[in-house]
């Protein structure tokens, strides 16, 4: 522009000395413009530019000023800045959410998890991690990985449909064990993931209603045997007393009337040891809902372990703990446990695991921890061969047993919101006495809010 005005001042024969205060002038009024332009449009065009840039990088906080309306360039930058506003509230509730799904998560007491195509687990929440044992693991491992590290149970939570029954096994279940597997309805959906399937799996602990329900069905069962049964047996029973008493005078010889001795006297045994038996599991199917109080554990366990006197009962000196609870259910929870490990102690089998002499001893000790109270019943018998069949009703390995003590031991338990498990002396890391073999029966009870201690 400088150039073409001294061109044509040269043209017009002007006066150099005019040209000299007029070029400078004119070089004025150009950079003006110049500037005047920059500030309007270059300038304003940069900032635009920056506050998209940050935009693009999920930076919300920049703004363009001095946006006005009915000015192109001030339009565009209240846009602009109403779109990062917009952007900025979405993300903020976006974030919102987000922390409020992962604490709804974080709390849910029921296992969420979700895999990918591949099968790769991407997410699980703090119940999934207990459920499937999986503390401390990464996502991201494949399903192929997650068997070969022991979590054969995600393999088999991919292959579940929709409203399938799983069974899990409890964490840190090992070789020895008697406890009861978690049973879970498996609710599979799917959703997307930046535009990738993903395959989400939400479960449903239904084991304590499954065995309310199993608990119903043998109350019902026994009803009906024991109606059916008591029935045949009352009569039986004085059909061989009266033929008892009158055997003088009907039998034919000596030796007669001792085979219908001998035949009446075994009518009538087993008459008795089959309505013994029935009158047990109506004790079990008749168990009412405990009456809870405030009960002290040391002077009910000391109590517990006088009431043995075949086997040595020594009980550990511990602190004191009071439990909420229903003092004679307890009570009978505890016999039941220290009967079954004495019998242990005293069987045949301890006796050759110790050839060098055998004293059948059981032990009594407790511990508090993580809001609840473990209390532990330890024999030195011959320890567990098939712990899978332990708290199944009817089921005994002893020629006198009634198959009840342990599932009542279990179902008192469950009543007062705790559990009863079985473990190996070997599995659990022994004893402070006696010798390695031997089962240890621990009774899980939880604490009153606020008396729980740290181990």
């Amino acid at each position: 522009m400088v150039v073409l005005a001294a061109v044509e001042l040269r043209q017009l024969r002007v006066d150099p000395s005019i040209q000299w205060i007029v070029l400078p002038a004119v070089t004025a009024v150009w950079l003006l413009v110049v500037s005047l332009l920059q500030e309007r449009i270059v300038r304003p065009l940069q900032t635009l530019a920056n506050v998209v840039a940050a935009l693009r990088e999920d930076d919300y906080s920049f703004r363009a000023r001095g946006g006005r309306r009915n000015d192109a360039m001030g339009d565009l930058a209240l846009e602009i800045n109403a779109l990062a506003g917009m952007l900025q509230a979405q993300r903020v509730g976006a974030m919102e959410a987000m922390a409020l799904v992962e604490r709804v998560m974080k709390s849910m007491q029921s296992p969420v998890l979700a895999f990918d195509p591949e099968g790769r687990l991407k997410l699980l929440n703090t119940a999934a991690e207990r459920a499937f044992n999986l503390q401390g693991k990464a996502t991201g491992e494949r399903k192929q990985e997650s068997a070969a590290s022991g979590k054969d149970d995600l393999e088999r939570l991919l292959g579940a449909q929709d409203n399938d029954l799983l069974s899990l096994s409890r964490p840190r279940q090992a070789q020895g064990v008697a406890q009861q597997s978690a049973r879970w309805v498996v609710k599979r959906s799917s959703f997307r993931l930046r535009g990738v399937p993903h395959t989400l799996f939400v479960l449903s602990d239904v084991s304590e209603a499954l065995r309310e329900e199993e608990r119903l069905a043998r109350e019902r069962l026994i009803r009906v045997l024991g109606h059916e049964i008591n029935n045949s047996l009352t009569p039986i029973k004085s059909i061989a007393g009266s033929l008892r008493s009158r055997l003088g005078s009907a039998a034919d010889s000596i030796e007669d009337a001792e085979d219908f001795e001998r035949g009446l006297e075994v009518i009538e045994d087993r008459a008795e040891s089959l309505n013994r038996f029935l009158q047990a599991y109506r004790e079990l199917a008749g168990l009412p809902a405990p009456r809870l109080e405030s009960v002290a554990l040391t002077g009910l366990i000391r109590r517990v372990a006088k009431l043995e006197t075949r086997v040595a009962v020594s009980v550990s000196e511990a602190d004191d703990v009071v439990v909420l609870a229903d003092a004679d259910q307890l009570a009978q929870a505890l016999i039941n446990l220290v009967r079954n490990a004495a019998e242990a102690s005293m069987s045949a089998d301890a006796a050759l695991l110790s050839p060098g002499g055998h004293t059948p001893c059981v032990e009594i000790s407790w511990e508090t921890g993580a809001g609840e109270v473990l209390i532990s019943i330890t024999d030195n018998g011959p320890g567990l061969t098939n712990a899978s069949n332990l708290f199944v009703p009817f089921y005994t390995t002893k020629p006198s047993g009634t198959g009840i003590g342990l599932v009542l031991a279990q179902q008192i338990a469950l009543g007062h919101g705790g559990s009863v498990q079985l473990t190996n002396r070997g599995d659990s890391g022994g004893s402070s006495s006696g010798e390695m073999h031997g089962c240890v029966a621990c009774l899980r009870l939880p604490l009153p809010y606020g008396a729980g201690g740290a181990e």
